[in-house]
């Protein structure tokens, strides 16, 4: 849970995921067309990723990945991105952190 939480927190945006797995790249594609470029931790090349796992379900996560944390904050998987991202919502969480140029 620590090591989550701490890797979490180390940049703006972070997102967990998984090479294989097809919604977490949507999601990548999605921020990188919102000009968002996250650290992202890819837990199947990760030796501690099925610890990660644990500690993200819980914290509440209903998906093992893609799983984004804004400022430090949970934000939740596919569901909860996309739903956001449907309000105009992810847009203004992600505005501070866009690298317009």
């Amino acid at each position: 849970m620590d090591k989550v939480k701490a890797l979490a927190s180390q940049k703006e945006v972070v997102m967990f995921s998984k090479s294989s797995c097809c919604l977490s790249y949507a999601v990548k594609i999605l921020l990188q067309e919102l000009s968002v470029q996250p650290l992202i931790y890819e837990m199947d090349e990760d030796p501690d990723g099925r610890e990660m796992e644990k500690a993200l379900t819980c914290l509440g996560c209903s998906a093992p990945v893609p799983i984004l944390f804004i400022g430090g904050q949970l934000i939740g998987s596919t569901n909860e991105v996309m739903s956001l991202h449907l309000r105009g919502s992810l847009v203004q969480l992600l505005k501070p952190y866009q690298n317009l140029s």
